[in-house]
């Protein structure tokens, strides 16, 4: 293979641009590693210099392998192997001598592209990946066509896209679908992000700087009021004196409500989470896909949600939620670490003494957190070990966790069973998309009491605090705003929009081409009258439509073309190898200019001069863009000299 500097800078760009998004997920050295031997290559075929032999490639590909390894501890999975993939890229580069190595390291970039995917499906990654695409086949259009200049390449590389994509809709539209994360891996596909099943000071204040997606919702009717949006996740029950645990499986039988009324009927697409639990409205009744309902009202996944999720569920907002509770239950309910917060207990036993009822306890509760100059924070201050006493009595600044870890472990020292609930809060409404939005800034700790003949109530002390956390929102609650995400400082409008306006375009991405799965590929064809298909008939499907669409193309490909006008190059260019038919060489039909220029210079050697330059100057205005007054006159002015 010839040393192109078009298409060894081409490749070069190739591998740039696959690698690149991986910068901010693998470690530093990979990326420098990989522009370093990226540099090297580029600045060889700059300077002429010959590529660095085989022993010495050896040896850098080994320090690359042994850096995989003392660094990822693998060299399988998603890390290991895309860090593979980009290293022995950049150096293939350094042995690019052949035509097989040009088109191996097309392919190569086309996999470092796709890995993309383990990562991220979002639109702009899509997007990123057809510009790739788009260039590694502009860049193999210079391994088979030489003499084609960039606007050509880039002309043919455009069509040949456009005409893939009929075959890649049918073949999405058709391909059986198959259950789990079709760009996952199971140890590693998604990582766990959002809510923990452990809670401690300050764990909620720094989620809620996170702007990411928790889930989204529709309504199937009236929406509830704010204040009563709490979207039940993980119930916490066990504390050790700093941190908050579901603990072991609770003992007690099912859950059952009471008086429910007020039913509320929604659907839920939830992001991938990694963890088994599924949230929804307090308090969910039903649900449409495969869980289990805990005692403490709580939903669980059958398995650990590593893809996108949706699912209905209906929810009554009016309840008595277990009011015969198991006595082990409210035993597990009270339970205290010895030891701790002393001064808590002994304001909780006052309280008691004082009180004729557990709820007159609840209520003198929320007064003190009321009265006290308690204050919302989203940089509460460091807590000791008694952090329950701490709280209330010196710092008495903290974020919801704090409220609702102290809240309970004072009903429990007062005799009230009580237990910590953690989920999301609120959420904010896309009005293009007709949805609700719940962001990782929306999560939030509340309780419960159990109280006789009432069952298990929620109680916020939050809203004690800073009711406009409740009423209107995150940002409307904290003093500190510049520590909010960017768009919970009240930015411009336009901003506003826009948001709104990709996050609907990102759930309809999300809803019709991430989430195509089994149930709405049936759907879809049914709507069409194709009728019930399994996996079988998919495959014939598809393998039918795929040759129809690709005999429509070979037609429209290879039919007779109506004849185009000749321009004035062109037909000078005739004019030349008419004189040259006339003295007995014919340009065969399949013959391209510089054979015939060969050919014709060996018939008539003392011509050789003249007949190659012609062609040169053809060839020039013809392919290489080079087409000027100038030029055009100058070939006209050689092709009328040349006589024989």
């Amino acid at each position: 293979m010839k040393s192109d500097p078009r298409l060894i800078y081409g490749l070069i760009a190739c591998l740039l641009l696959a690698g690149a998004p991986h910068a901010d997920h693998l470690p530093a050295w990979v990326s420098l590693t990989g522009l370093a031997l990226l540099s090297w290559r580029a600045l060889l075929c700059y300077r002429g210099k010959a590529l660095p032999s085989r022993r010495l490639l050896m040896l850098i590909t080994l320090a690359c392998v042994a850096g995989i390894v003392l660094n990822l501890h693998a060299l399988f999975g998603r890390e290991a192997g895309v860090t593979l993939l980009i290293l022995l890229g950049s150096l293939k580069m350094l042995e690019l001598r052949e035509t097989r190595d040009a088109m191996i390291l097309l392919y190569l970039c086309c996999f470092v592209s796709i890995t993309l995917f383990f990562y991220t499906q979002t639109i702009p990654a899509a997007l990123l990946m057809l510009g790739e695409l788009f260039l590694v086949v502009t860049t193999w259009l210079q391994v088979q066509a030489e003499n084609l200049d960039l606007r050509a390449r880039a002309r043919m590389a455009s069509i040949i896209l456009l005409q893939a994509a009929p075959l890649a809709l049918l073949m999405f539209v058709f391909f059986p679908r198959i259950q789990g994360p079709l760009w996952g891996m199971p140890q590693d596909a998604y990582g766990s992000s959002g809510l923990s099943d452990t809670m401690t000071p300050g764990s909620l204040s720094r989620l809620s700087q996170s702007e990411a997606v928790a889930f989204r919702v529709t309504f199937d009717g009236a929406v509830p009021e704010r204040e009563r949006l709490y979207w039940r996740g993980p119930v916490l029950w066990d504390f050790d004196g700093r941190k908050w645990s579901q603990g072991r499986s609770p003992v007690s039988g099912p859950s059952h409500l009471e008086r429910a009324a007020q039913p509320v009927h929604y659907t839920i697409t939830l992001e991938p989470h990694n963890k088994r639990w599924l949230f929804a409205l307090d308090i969910p009744v039903h649900i449409s896909t495969a869980a289990a309902y805990s005692p403490d009202f709580n939903l669980l996944s059958t398995t650990p949600v590593n893809t996108r999720l949706r699912y209905d569920a209906t929810s009554f907002t009016r309840y008595q939620a277990n009011p015969d509770e198991a006595p082990q239950q409210l035993d597990r309910a009270l339970a205290l670490p010895p030891g701790y917060d002393p001064r808590a207990r002994e304001l909780a036993g006052l309280w008691r003494q004082q009180s004729h009822s557990a709820a007159e306890i609840v209520q003198t509760a929320l007064a003190y957190f009321h009265r006290n100059g308690f204050t919302y924070t989203l940089e509460p201050p460091l807590l000791g070990r008694d952090s329950v006493d701490d709280f209330l009595f010196n710092t008495r600044q903290g974020f919801c966790e704090h409220y609702a870890s102290s809240f309970v472990f004072l009903m429990r020292a007062a005799g009230i069973p009580a237990r910590v609930v953690t989920g999301y809060q609120g959420g904010e409404y896309n009005a293009l998309g007709g949805y609700y939005i719940l962001r990782q800034s929306d999560a939030h700790a509340w309780t419960e009491v159990w109280l006789p003949g009432r069952g298990w109530v929620r109680q916020d002390p939050t809203a004690a605090i800073a009711p406009a956390r409740i009423q209107e929102g995150l940002g409307s609650a904290v003093s500190d705003s510049a520590l909010l995400p960017f768009f919970m400082r009240n930015p411009p409008q336009f901003l506003s929009t826009l948001r709104m306006d990709l996050d609907a375009l990102t759930n309809q991405w999300n809803q019709w081409v991430l989430g195509y799965d089994s149930e709405k590929q049936f759907a879809l064809l049914n709507r069409f009258g194709l009728g019930t298909f399994d996996w079988q008939n998919l495959v014939t499907g598809m393998a039918l439509s795929i040759a129809m669409v690709v005999a429509l193309l070979a037609m429209l490909m290879l039919r007779q073309p109506r004849r185009q006008p000749i321009d004035a190059v062109q037909k000078l260019y005739l004019d030349f190898c008419h004189t040259l038919e006339r003295h007995g060489i014919q340009r065969d039909a399949h013959e391209g200019p510089q054979d015939f220029s060969r050919r014709a210079s060996a018939q008539l050697p003392q011509h050789a001069t003249a007949i190659q330059e012609i062609v040169r100057q053809y060839l020039a205005l013809r392919y290489r863009n080079r087409v000027t007054v100038a030029a055009i006159s100058a070939f006209r002015h050689a092709v009328r000299r040349f006589k024989l």
